[in-house]
């Protein structure tokens, strides 16, 4: 059983008027969350594991750096070509009983990654995949499918395409602190890119994202390196953990110990659900998460 430690993560700026509401009115019935899926696109480089983050503009629960992802759509229960392990499968993968909340789960992650990177986990059959993902017609596509004049479903089917679901790895669930706003109940996942294919941001909306070197970034957790270089006016000047949900900070501390992808993605990990909780640390609003301790070169200390 991994060791689990307590860890404390700064609030972010666009948090901290709802965490002094939550103190000054006492607890309440926290908002609903709204189900969410992302995938954490990664690939091998000399100096360690690379992953695709991006900017999000206004105030996402997913934070303002982040894997690609977003909320679910009632779309994504439409029907659509299946590939790979099974709804019931996902399931058992996801710890639920709700066949159905897998499944949607499941396209969600493949379409939000499709939308915001270009990227599709998709093909005619098991052992294919889309080729040339980042011709201007598919990015079309892509814009039609974010401004929701298309479902992904029907953009599928008309090229005959399934979904490859054998390319998604189940990660973690993590949920938005009780207190915030806007909450969502994120499914994350881990997919490696397809041959012949390339992230790109989406023309419409996209504002920046790159592949970083987890160890890099969280080399300069303590710098702002990272928000500098994305440039925008609640980015500079913030360290990583300003920047980044702790989920998300904690997931890049894993792949910097992480030694490659094969090895990433072959962690057994066993579902269960995180979320940070407010507290006050000497006159200091902070969050607290219980999380499996990262331990170089013990990639099974991960949950």
């Amino acid at each position: 059983m991994p060791q689990l430690a307590r860890r404390l993560f700064d609030l972010p700026q666009d948090l901290e008027g709802a965490a002094q509401s939550w103190l000054d009115h006492g607890e309440r019935t926290p908002r609903a969350a709204r189900l969410a899926s992302s995938v954490v696109l990664l690939r091998d480089s000399p100096t360690g594991l690379e992953t695709w983050l991006g900017y999000r503009p206004g105030s996402s629960p997913l934070g303002v750096l982040a894997f690609p992802g977003g909320s679910l759509e009632a779309s994504d229960d439409d029907a659509v070509g299946w590939l790979g392990p099974s709804p019931q499968h996902w399931a058992e993968q996801l710890g639920t009983d709700d066949v159905g909340l897998a499944r949607r789960h499941v396209v969600g992650a493949i379409r939000e990654l499709f939308e915001e990177t270009g990227v599709l986990l998709a093909g005619p059959d098991m052992s294919t995949t889309v080729e040339g993902t980042s011709s201007h017609e598919w990015m079309r596509i892509r814009v039609a499918v974010a401004d929701q004049e298309k479902t992904f479903t029907e953009l599928l089917a008309k090229r005959g395409l399934s979904l490859r679901t054998d390319l998604l790895k189940p990660l973690v669930n993590w949920r938005s602190p009780d207190f915030a706003h806007r909450r969502f109940d994120t499914r994350y996942f881990a997919a490696t890119v397809p041959m012949n294919q390339q992230p790109s941001l989406l023309e419409s909306k996209g504002i920046w994202g790159r592949w970083v070197c987890a160890t890099k970034v969280i080399a300069e957790r303590d710098t702002t390196a990272l928000g500098d270089e994305v440039g925008q006016e609640n980015t500079v000047g913030l360290t990583l953990g300003q920047l980044l949900v702790p989920g998300s900070e904690i997931m890049l501390e894993k792949m910097a110990v992480a030694n490659g992808c094969i090895a990433y993605l072959s962690y057994k990990r066993k579902p269960h659900v995180y979320q940070a909780s407010l507290v006050e640390e000497e006159g200091k609003l902070m969050l607290e998460v219980e999380a499996a301790k990262t331990v170089a070169g013990d990639p099974q200390r991960e949950r």
